[in-house]
């Protein structure tokens, strides 16, 4: 009788133990702390840029949604609504639709990166009494961006008579700790032409856009390719685009297999091979098929646009390397491509890479343009005592767009042509 009595004793407390101790107590993880990225968000500018555009209660919002949640499925399902929400109020608020939500011009592209930002703190550093493993967290994370930069919601109607398909990619502002302020006219491209129709002499153009982060990790990690595959055999044509050089465009002809170490948003440089699945088949080059010499022929707007054919490379038995204004040479290994060796570069390789990869080198246009660097106006330079908008920079953003979007038109009807 006593070693009953024992046995359900240990059973009692057993039972107790597992009534108060959280869902997976064994596999809970603490939350890390912060990004370098993340950690940014407390100063001074991006709270304004937030407060100015009504972003500033999307963060709060998000708080509140998941005090309610008690598990870890019902945390993704509001994880994913509120990313795509996130996604389609930085959309609307570029195309004009709803309230711009106070005085920031509705082209600016950083309320959504500030406030996604908010976002992945906040599940970063989440401790819910149900408890989240390292994976889980994870895993909430990813499905936060891929919502949150428009990646889950490439939608194109049914194929009609003359409708061409068109997939563009923008970035998130960069180089933050010099100009905290900066913006990304390839995002604020991205959310002005999301779901819009471009009229060209060869018929409609339907655009989808993503946006991409500015951290090495996630493209080790195959974000680019993960985003791209679904939809590279069912377009007309897709054109990666980042802020490139000041006072033009450039279309890159040749994009190389090289990092060059610059660092990112989280202030990691890496300088190696870009690293991709099956290695033993990556060549050194790719390049573009987008119609360039038509791009660049045509008046698309007041930046003049280049066929920019100029790459770094080491010569095949050479140790040093070496500028080459015409492009690679046979057998050469890339240390620079058109765009650079920076995600720029990056991005346009892994594109084109998938596209050749797929077989649809000679039926696909596509490759990379970069637009002009984004500049404040004359005496709002400096980024210690300057404000984080005026007129002019205002105006060179909208440029940029529109002309983004007369480079498409072009590229659509030269492909067309071809």
């Amino acid at each position: 009788m006593s070693s009953i009595r024992v046995r359900i004793g240990i059973l009692g407390l057993t039972l107790l133990a597992g009534l108060a101790a959280p869902a997976t107590p064994a596999a809970a993880e603490a939350a890390p702390s912060p990004t370098v990225e993340e950690q940014r968000l407390d100063k001074t500018v991006p709270q304004e840029i937030l407060r100015r555009s009504g972003f500033d209660a999307v963060p709060p919002g998000f708080v509140r949604a998941l005090g309610s949640v008690r598990s870890y499925a019902e945390a993704r399902r509001v994880v994913v609504r509120q990313g795509s929400a996130l996604w389609r109020r930085a959309v609307d608020r570029a195309q004009g639709r709803g309230p711009a939500g106070g005085d920031l011009s509705r082209d600016d592209d950083r309320p959504l990166y500030w406030a996604r930002l908010g976002m992945t703190r906040e599940v970063r550093t989440w401790e819910p009494e149900f408890g989240l493993t390292e994976g889980q967290r994870a895993s909430l994370l990813d499905a936060l961006e891929r919502t949150s930069r428009g990646q889950t919601a490439i939608r194109y109607p049914a194929a009609g008579k003359g409708l061409k398909r068109v997939l563009v990619t923008g970035f998130d502002p960069f180089t933050l700790d010099r100009d905290i302020r900066i913006s990304n006219p390839s995002g604020a491209t991205a959310l002005a032409l999301d779901g819009t129709v471009i009229e060209t002499a060869d018929g409609p153009a339907r655009v989808e856009t993503v946006v991409f982060p500015v951290r090495w990790q996630d493209f080790t990690e195959g974000t680019v390719e993960r985003t791209l595959r679904p939809y590279l055999k069912k377009v007309d044509l897709f054109t990666t685009v980042s802020q490139g050089r000041v006072g033009r465009f450039d279309v890159e002809r040749t994009n190389g297999a090289w990092r060059g170490g610059y660092p990112d948003n989280q202030n990691i440089g890496l300088t190696e091979t870009v690293p991709v699945s099956d290695p033993g088949s990556q060549p050194q080059w790719t390049s573009t098929t987008l119609p360039y010499k038509e791009i660049v022929a045509a008046g698309t707007g007041r930046f003049p646009v280049y066929d920019n054919t100029s790459v770094t490379e080491i010569p095949a038995g050479g140790t040093e390397p070496v500028v080459r204004a015409d492009g690679p040479t046979p057998g050469s290994t890339a240390r620079s491509g058109g765009g650079g060796n920076y995600l720029s570069n990056e991005i346009a390789y892994r594109a084109t890479l998938l596209r050749d990869r797929l077989g649809l080198h000679d039926v696909l246009p596509g490759g990379h343009v970069h637009t002009p660097v984004l500049q404040f106006g004359a005496g709002n330079t400096d980024p210690a005592t300057g404000v984080v908008t005026d007129p002019e920079f205002v105006r060179n953003r909208l440029d940029i767009i529109a002309q983004v979007t007369g480079i498409l038109r072009v590229a659509v009807e030269g492909a067309a042509g071809a």
